[in-house]
């Protein structure tokens, strides 16, 4: 099932947003290529299986009335390439832990377990405006090696059948980001500014719910049929050639 928000909020959010809608259907703002967003490690945990739902709502599986833990987001961003120009039916996947800082890969849990109300995968086909949306929760840190990873997000691209890009959200301002290896990986100002994200209250919401846009843009788009329809589906993921460990 594709969420959607009950008006009251979708009124809100549109509000909240208008400024990033209007920079990319106002004449003139987009004379200059755009910063391409970074590819970044897919990282090792994603699902190895499937969940059983894998829609853009991330907080319930299936007809589940119990919903995942955490701070619920609506996120939200557009898929372009660097002129500006949307790109349509391209398969936006994303995959993170849940509030237990667990992934949903078999082994991805961490010590307290995990929350099995979190989807922890979802997946949405762009539409004509380059446009995606889920309801998630917004990342945690968990515990990697000797350290933490900053909380972020898994976001994947895929067109034709064909991953275009695997990249990462992070929240823009957070503690752990300047001490994440991953992050610092990325050593140009102008690129890391790309992946940053705010995480803002989304206006008059009763539940305290967070808005968050990632704009995403691609240095190449896969060939598309003239009429717009599908060659393919989603890409394979990265380490999907290597052999399952036992």
């Amino acid at each position: 099932m594709n969420f959607q928000l009950p008006e009251w909020d979708r009124r809100d959010f549109l509000k909240w947003s208008s400024f990033s809608v209007a920079a990319f259907t106002t004449p003139g703002l987009m004379a200059e290529e755009l910063t391409r967003t970074p590819s970044m490690t897919e990282g090792p945990f994603y699902p190895d299986k499937m969940p059983l739902d894998t829609d853009n709502d991330l907080l319930v599986i299936n007809d589940s009335i119990t919903p995942a833990v955490g701070e619920i987001t609506h996120l939200t961003g557009k898929v372009l390439d660097a002129k500006g120009q949307p790109l349509r039916n391209a398969f936006v996947e994303i995959w993170q832990v849940d509030q237990k800082a667990s992934y949903i890969h078999t082994r991805g849990e961490n010590k307290d377990g995990r929350d099995g109300n979190f989807q922890g995968y979802g997946r949405f086909l762009t539409d004509s405006k380059g446009q995606y949306y889920f309801r998630t929760i917004k990342p945690v840190p968990y515990r990697a090696g000797r350290g933490f990873r900053t909380p972020h997000i898994h976001v994947a691209v895929s067109k034709n059948g064909k991953r275009i890009l695997t990249t990462q959200l992070l929240i823009n301002g957070h503690e752990l980001n300047a001490e994440d290896g991953v992050y610092r990986q990325i050593r140009k100002p102008e690129l890391r500014k790309t992946i940053l994200v705010d995480f803002k209250p989304l206006p008059q919401s009763k539940l305290g719910e967070l808005a968050a846009n990632f704009d995403i843009v691609l240095g190449k788009t896969a060939e598309e049929n003239e009429d717009g329809t599908i060659k393919g589906g989603i890409g394979k993921s990265q380490l999907s050639r290597r052999p399952p460990r036992k």
